[in-house]
């Protein structure tokens, strides 16, 4: 996980150092020297051509850079006092014309002398991003546009909290105002987007949300009593209301998979994945506030399908199989990964293919056959039989699947996938109604996702080994954002890259204690069953 660097690269005929020590500004007291060496001697590396340079250096440093120009023929001392600061600088801007009069090339005109341009990867510190997981998997709920309105008034609150000193308190009693009369005007359709069999519940989240404890009027009058705690907490509770309300909404897909997509296992909403950790050396967990130590720790995961469908299936499909079962983890100052799968079952055979005209077989390595590279056993022959790739590398064979191959020449270079299906890189950006496959977001053009990866305990799936646009089958990662290693702001340099599915919601305490090595000793589908389809075993 890196981000790019570029630098610029600037060439031209005179180039011109110019050091100043220390600043000149504001510095009329202090009597200063000034030197100009013009070295005219032949240039022992004609790569490196003679520069002439400028340095103005204190009185006291004066005598040491002397010591170190033995080597300069012909040097040119002027003794400057304060009053003489604006001749300085006269001499240094008659210097500068010098030399551009005699440059075959106007210094105005460099545009012609390829100049690299620097790319920085900065962000607006004002960009609104969801900071916590909690928010993030709210913002990504499909819901009834009203529901969505209100959701997003008292949302703005949050960052009228952050601040200091004055808070804009009548701003915020505007919101909630908002909030409130959308709510109540908007009963009916609000209502009516219920599923028949969820209305009953819906109808009671509708009245805590206008007058409970920690409904909107409650949350007015905090506001109104000028406490920020108190509104800190009333929203929170709102905010938790409308989402339930939301997630009653919205019971699956709000739209439609793309048809090469439909016989992948798919998550049609939100699921809950528990995670049993278990130390590797036998150590133990911190404790809890109050609490013993503890030889296991517990960490619940939020899939959602509603922006990651075929990413959170696919997972969701790997927990119910028992596949993280055993895992052992891996850890880097910014995420802890699940092993790759490799030797989860003992040992992996290798890929292992006969070069024609050699005397031994290749192994985890295949063969350029544009380059002329044939194999000595072909699969281009119809009722080859041979092992299937292993899901995790295709530099290993499956365990145990095998095929017989039927080739027909009219499906030469077809392109068809030879290993079912690969997850492909899936990412919702804001503000749109479906997510973008096989391609990132280009984040400094203001493309973002709507499950941001910049947030402590995002869950993510790695890359495939074989291509970007693809998500490992297996591999995901638990995503240790840290704002110090991030733009201005606060995105990761990764942001937009990574198909991230979900969100830590217990337990993101126990990320920075777990090490390289650890194991998760299980990995349960708790909530979310009923969501997930699999459509090549119905």
């Amino acid at each position: 996980m890196a981000f790019p660097l570029s630098s610029a690269i600037i060439s031209y005929k005179h180039p011109l150092n110019v050091s100043i020590t220390p600043s000149l500004s504001k510095l009329s007291f202090l009597p200063t020297q000034f030197v100009f060496c013009s070295n005219q001697m032949p240039c022992k590396n004609p790569a490196r051509p003679a520069r002439p340079r400028i340095h103005c250096l204190s009185k006291k440093t004066l005598s040491e850079e002397l010591a170190d120009r033995h080597d300069l023929p012909t040097n040119f001392y002027l003794s400057i006092c304060r009053h003489g600061i604006k001749k300085l600088e006269s001499l240094i801007t008659v210097i500068l014309l010098s030399i551009q009069i005699s440059s075959p090339l106007p210094l105005v005109g460099w545009d012609s002398l390829s100049i690299s341009p620097a790319t920085a990867v900065l962000y607006s510190p004002d960009t609104k991003v969801p900071r916590t997981g909690e928010l993030a998997l709210r913002k990504a709920i499909p819901a009834n546009t009203s529901m969505k309105t209100i959701q997003e008034s008292l949302e703005d609150i949050s960052y009228l909290l952050r601040i200091p000193q004055r808070k804009p308190f009548g701003t915020m009693e505007g919101n909630v105002k908002k909030a409130l009369k959308i709510a109540v005007d908007e009963k009916n359709s609000i209502l009516a987007s219920l599923p028949t069999n969820l209305k009953e519940k819906g109808s009671t989240l509708y009245a805590s949300l206008i007058d409970g404890k920690g409904g909107l009027q409650a949350l007015l009058e905090s506001i109104k009593d000028k406490d920020p705690d108190k509104v800190s907490v009333g929203l929170a509770s709102s905010l938790d209301t409308v989402a339930e309300i939301e997630l009653l909404q919205a019971p699956g897909l709000s739209f439609l998979l793309p048809k090469q997509y439909l016989n992948y296992p798919r998550l049609t909403g939100r699921g809950i994945v528990e995670f049993t950790i278990e130390k590797g050396d036998g150590s133990t967990f911190s404790p809890e506030a109050g609490g013993e130590l503890r030889k296991t720790a517990t960490i619940q995961v939020v899939v959602d399908g509603y922006s990651a469908p075929l990413t959170a299936g696919n997972f969701a499909k790997l927990v119910i199989d028992g596949a993280y079962d055993g895992a052992k983890l891996n850890c880097t100052d910014q995420a802890v990964l699940s092993d790759s799968g490799l030797d989860k079952n003992g040992y992996n055979v290798p890929l292992e293919i006969m070069p024609s005209g050699q005397f031994e077989p290749l192994y985890r390595t295949t063969l350029n056959v544009q380059d002329g590279e044939l194999p000595v056993l072909p699969l281009s022959v119809y009722g080859a039989v041979a092992m299937a790739h292993s899901e995790v590398s295709e530099e290993y064979s499956s365990p145990y699947q095998f095929f017989f191959y039927l080739y027909d020449k009219r499906n030469v270079n077809s392109g068809l996938d030879k290993n079912g299906y690969n997850v492909p890189l899936e990412i919702m950006p804001s503000g749109q109604f479906e997510p973008l496959y096989r391609t990132t977001l280009n984040v400094q053009d203001g493309e973002l996702p709507v499950l941001p990866l910049s947030v402590y305990g995002a869950v993510a799936m790695a890359h495939s080994e074989v291509s970007e646009e693809y998500s490992s089958p297996y591999q995901f990662f638990f995503y240790l954002y840290d704002k110090r290693n991030a733009g201005l702001g606060g995105l990761s340099f990764d942001e937009g890259q990574f198909s991230v599915f979900g969100y830590t919601i217990v337990g993101k305490d126990i990320l920075p204690q777990i090490k390289t090595g650890d194991v998760i000793r299980s990995a349960k589908l708790v909530e979310g069953q009923d969501r997930l389809i699999l459509p090549n075993e119905s």
